[in-house]
Formats: structure tokens, sequence, C-alpha cells
């Protein structure tokens, strides 16, 4: 009988056995790269604020020419040129102007998103400090923080400089004397009554819908598809990775520049010109056309700074800084 036993026993595996064939018992927890956390994240917010002040003073000029050329119909190189003078002539009024600021939060703010993204990323998945991620994760995140903080930028650039605006030096737009502001005193004999400025004119909600339209296939250019398509330039226009990937990131942002023009000066020209039915679209088409060329150039010069230059900065800038981060 205990040999009976002995023998039924054998033919059942014991619970260490079942534990050990178990797919559950095998399974380890997941591990989390989460060493240097806090100098990781403060690398991903250096990167960005130098990649912002390096090229923010530029975008911030060429936003101005753009918005002064479909409502005013002033030339690009003109406006450009002034507001050149006007940065020498008085830094501390243009670098602390309301238009520069805005221009520095926005793509500051952006780049750091996508950096804190790769961040996160390389963090869940315990992978390299300088791991960076063209997922959806990255396009999502990006695009809100971009478009929130640029329909706001929008709004006030459109208001300061569109039709409705005089001209005036960018130094001088929030630095008025408050002299300038005050009107003479007058006798009781002469006092008239107070006339209220006509309200500035709303921005219509298609405005906002083709600014954000713009905006994301901007930023899917500028983020996700520059390592997508890298791997694939051909050898002879790039030999070397880092040089497919700074070519990626150069072309792609430009080159969607011919298809969000339009949408961005429809924009301005719904706004400019109301009310938003008022006028046909063919007179509109017509505008946008008459605009277009130099308008699709001069957002090019644009975007490069901002995604191309900036983005190579603030991507180079990263890698360098995770890097000596990984080998102290």
């Amino acid at each position: 009988m205990p040999e009976a036993v002995a023998q039924n026993a054998s033919e059942f595996p014991s619970m260490a056995t079942i534990k050990q064939r178990s797919p559950i018992a095998r399974s380890t927890p997941p591990t989390w790269n989460s060493k240097d956390i806090g100098l990781r994240l403060g690398v991903d917010i250096a990167s960005a604020m130098s990649a912002g002040a390096l090229t923010c003073p530029l975008i911030t000029i060429i936003d101005r020419a753009i918005i002064e050329k479909a409502s005013k119909g002033f030339p690009i190189g003109q406006t450009t040129a002034n507001c050149f003078r006007s940065m020498l002539s008085s830094p501390s009024g243009f670098f602390l102007s309301a238009p520069f600021l805005l221009i520095y939060t926005l793509y500051t703010s952006t780049y750091l998103t996508a950096n804190t993204i790769d961040t996160a990323t390389s963090t869940l998945r315990n992978q390299s400090y300088s791991t960076v991620t063209p997922g959806p994760a990255k396009f999502i995140s990006t695009t809100t923080v971009n478009m929130g903080i640029c329909m706001y930028k929008d709004a006030r650039f459109a208001k300061i400089f569109g039709a409705s605006s005089s001209p005036a030096p960018l130094s001088e737009i929030y630095s008025q004397p408050s002299s300038a502001l005050r009107s003479p005193p007058l006798s009781h004999s002469h006092q008239r009554p107070p006339q209220t400025a006509p309200a500035a004119p709303t921005i219509p909600k298609v405005s906002y819908s083709l600014f954000c339209l713009r905006d994301s296939v901007t930023i899917f250019a500028s983020f996700n598809v520059p390592a997508l398509i890298a791997p694939s330039i051909p050898d002879f226009i790039a030999s070397t990775p880092n040089m497919k990937a700074a070519t990626a990131q150069f072309a792609c942002p430009a080159l969607m520049q011919f298809a969000s023009t339009p949408m961005h000066l429809l924009g301005l020209d719904l706004y400019n010109r109301q009310p938003t039915g008022g006028l046909p679209w063919t007179d509109r088409l017509a505008r946008i056309r008459r605009d277009y060329v130099p308008s699709c150039f001069a957002r090019m010069a644009k975007i490069v700074p901002a995604y191309g230059i900036g983005g190579v900065v603030n991507v180079r800038m990263r890698a360098s800084l995770m890097q000596w981060l990984e080998r102290r």
C-alpha cells in the first residue's frame, strides 16, 4: 500500500514543479529606469530653454511681418528690417515685450513637452536616458500644449498687429510712457463726454479651427515625421545617422508650410475682413493667392529656426547631456 501511494504521488507533479512551470510564477515585475530622474528633467528644461532663447527673437519678428503683410499689405522685408532695428536700438523693450514673451513661452513649452515625453518613455521602458520616441503620445501631448498656447498667441498677435491696429515699433507696443496715455486737462466749459473706443473684433471660431489644423500638421512634421523618415534618406544626401536625422529635422517642417500656409492666411483674412460671410470666397482666395508665395517662404524662415535649428539644438543638447549623465 505505501508503494502504491508513492507511485501515485510520483505520477503527479509537486506544487513546486507547478510553480516553476506557471508563466505567472516566472514573470518578473517591470523595471523602471528612474535613476537620476531629477537631473534628467533638469536637462529637459535646460535644453528647451536654450533652444527657445536661440530661435525666438527671429520667430517673433517674422511672425509680426507675416501678420502685417496679410492685414495691412506691408512688405515682409520692410517690416523685418524695422523690427531688427528696434531690437538693436532697444533690446530691453524687445525682450520684455508681450510678443516676444508669448513666442518664447510657446516654443519653450513645446520643446519641453517633447523632452519630458521622451524621459517618461525611457523611464517606463527601462531604456537609455537619451532615447527619443516618435510615438502617438508625443504627438498628442506636444500638439495639445502647442495649440493651447498658440491660439492665445495668435489672437493677441492679430489684435496687436492686425488691420485695426496702428503701426508702431515692436519695442513700443507695451512700453509707452504714462504721459502719452494722459489727455490734457480741459476747462469745465469745454469738457466733452468721454468717447468709447470701438470694441476690437473677436476672433471667429473658424479662424481658431484653421489655426489648430495648421499647428497640428506642423507639430506632426516637426516631432514625429523626422524620426520615421530619417533612416530612409539616401546615403548620397546624408551618409551618417546624425546627418540623416538633422536633414529630416530641417526638411520636414519646412516642406509642410506649402500645405499649412493657406490655412494660416485664411484664418487671418477671416479675422481682418469681417463678417466671416460678408465676402465671397473668390475674394478671399484672391487675397490668399496674392500673399501665398511671400508668406510661405516667410513661414519657412520662421519654422526652420523654430523646429529645424531649435529642434536640432534641443535634441542634440539633450542627447549630449543625457549621455554625460549616464557615463558619470
